[in-house]
């Protein structure tokens, strides 16, 4: 499929909410797409997952598609971002639930000054977030990434049911999260 017209067609349907167009798409660029992620990213389930990140965001930018270059570079470039997306929010997770900062002192000398900066610039940006966010949140993330207490321990520590430490658990790292990608 190249030639823009049956492109403009197609997505004309997908927008029409047709199963048929929508199924041919998926059939269509979901196998490069998916070769393209799981080339860029070695865990199957996670490539698995930005995949259906990408097809999820296409649809919601598919309003947006002007035709003035191929559907699938369209697609593909979302695909892309989503990768650098994932990336990033793996190299947050190493930086911010590190539960060995001795290692540091071991990588920082193996670190591009530019990584360095990235690094000491994460790392305020974590501590601003930290002083920001709800002292219940704060404390709880505290628990669990720098104390490394198991979620029962967590429970235990704040008199809370196992499930309802869970749940702020994961209500305090969404916090977190949100106010991370705000600032």
């Amino acid at each position: 499929m190249t030639d823009q017209r049956d492109e403009r067609d197609l997505v004309a349907k997908i927008l029409a909410r047709d199963r048929r167009a929508l199924s041919f798409f998926y059939r269509h660029y979901t196998p490069r797409l998916g070769a393209l992620i799981r080339h860029k990213i070695d865990n199957p389930a996670d490539a698995e997952e930005v995949l259906q990140d990408t097809l999820f965001a296409f649809l919601e930018a598919i309003r947006d598609f002007q035709g003035n270059s191929q559907l699938s570079t369209f697609l593909f470039a979302i695909g892309n971002h989503k990768v650098i997306d994932y990336y990033r929010r793996k190299k947050l997770r190493q930086v911010v639930f590190s539960r060995t900062p001795n290692l540091e002192a071991l990588v920082s000398p193996m670190l591009n000054p530019e990584e360095e900066l990235d690094t000491t610039i994460m790392k305020e940006k974590i501590h601003r977030v930290l002083a920001r966010i709800m002292p219940r949140y704060r404390q709880l993330i505290v628990s669990k990434y720098e104390e490394d207490l198991s979620v029962a321990q967590i429970a235990q520590k704040f008199a809370l049911s196992l499930k309802g430490a869970e749940s702020q658990l994961f209500r305090a790292r969404k916090a977190f999260v949100a106010l991370f990608l705000s600032i």
